[in-house]
């Protein structure tokens, strides 16, 4: 049974990141002067180079919830070391948080997304000062007149960080922020329904103009499987709470789509891009788009009890093995190229993230 396939799995992956993942990455992963660094090469060397907010504010929540899969490290050392981070070296006299440390840097949306995030499970974890600093950080985001938040820096908008947002505002809901968050979610619900899925493919797509507004060209309309997966696993939960039949019909329709035609299936990998036809445009796969396709998998299937899900959940099981199949154990590969052969670089910190929340995910499900 697919189901009890994917029980067994998540007792490897726990002890996997008990044993290997959590201890390497708490004492490899630190830069001395401060805050986590973002990548460790596959030798299990810290490689040197910029630092991004994302990834201190993805270690932070990485470690706030390591007591949940039994690391008895000092977590909570780990993850102020990140939020400390954020705090000093990002947050802008503005308010909001520069994506690299350094006097007068750029912001964008998509790393106050997961400022909110972190923010969020240091509340859950205790930590006083969070719900201030996220409702201070809150009220410098632009709502955009039909939906969802603007971006910082131009007219453009963007699905992928509200997308987050929407994964921040129901953190802080379930955290018990108060009900504006749960008010939050529910529009960055609506504004898939309303602004993001595009009407002919059934897809969300990636890039829109002010009010958004679809390419005209199928060509430039991005599709990205990963993230058809990872909005279905949010609208999926979102059902659950609000209580809402469209949220869930969504979810498992991006799921179906990104399943036929996202997922290639000589080598049973979420793809990195789609056209607007639906047709691949990058095939090469990422680890992080795996660990979405996994967990909307399980929560579809234990939503609906429907085999199909259970086997494609055992499937990316099965693929972040291979992912995980590297010499210096706690460490991955990033990116499988189209003809099933990795490429050789270090492991990026800002996929420890997807890969915990895949994990809780099954914790919750199946454990």
């Amino acid at each position: 049974m697919s189901e009890a396939a994917v029980a067994k799995s998540l007792q490897g992956f726990k002890t996997w990141l008990v044993r290997d993942a959590y201890p390497l990455w708490s004492e490899r992963g630190r830069d001395e002067a401060g805050g986590w660094i973002d990548r460790i090469g596959l030798d299990g060397r810290a490689v040197a180079g910029p630092q991004r907010a994302r990834v201190q504010a993805r270690q932070a929540y990485a470690f706030a919830v390591a007591p949940a899969f039994g690391w008895s490290g000092d977590w909570r050392a780990a993850m102020r070391r990140g939020l400390d981070q954020l705090r000093e070296a990002y947050r802008r006299p503005d308010g909001l948080y520069r994506t690299a440390p350094g006097a007068g840097g750029a912001a964008d949306l998509y790393d106050q997304a997961f400022v909110l995030f972190a923010l969020a499970f240091a509340h859950r974890a205790g930590e006083d000062g969070a719900a201030p600093a996220a409702e201070d950080l809150l009220s410098r985001l632009a709502p955009n007149p039909r939906g969802g938040f603007a971006e910082l820096d131009g007219p453009a908008l963007e699905a992928n960080p509200n997308m987050h947002l929407f994964e921040a505002f129901m953190a802080w809901s379930e955290a018990g922020g108060g009900t504006v968050w749960g008010s939050l979610a529910d529009r960055q619900a609506e504004l898939v329904a309303t602004c993001l899925l595009d009407a002919g493919s059934g897809a969300v797509v990636e890039h829109f103009g002010p009010d958004w507004t679809l390419p005209a060209a199928p060509s430039d309309r991005v599709v990205d499987p990963g993230h058809q997966f990872e909005w279905a696993w949010l609208l999926l939960r979102w059902s659950q709470a609000a209580g809402r039949a469209r949220d869930l019909r969504t979810g498992l329709g991006l799921i179906e789509l990104a399943e036929r035609a996202g997922v290639d299936p000589a080598r049973g990998v979420a793809m990195a891009a789609l056209d607007g036809d639906l047709a691949p445009t990058d095939r090469s796969a990422r680890l992080w788009s795996q660990t979405e396709r996994l967990k909307a998998n399980v929560l579809a299937a234990r939503l609906t009890g429907d085999p199909g899900c259970w086997a494609a959940a055992e499937a990316a099981c099965e693929t972040l093995r291979r992912y995980l199949d590297v010499p210096v154990a706690g460490l991955w590969r990033d990116r499988m190229l189209a003809d099933g052969g990795f490429v050789d670089e270090p492991a990026p910190a800002s996929s420890f993230y997807h890969l915990i929340l895949a994990f809780q995910e099954l914790d919750r499900l199946v454990g």
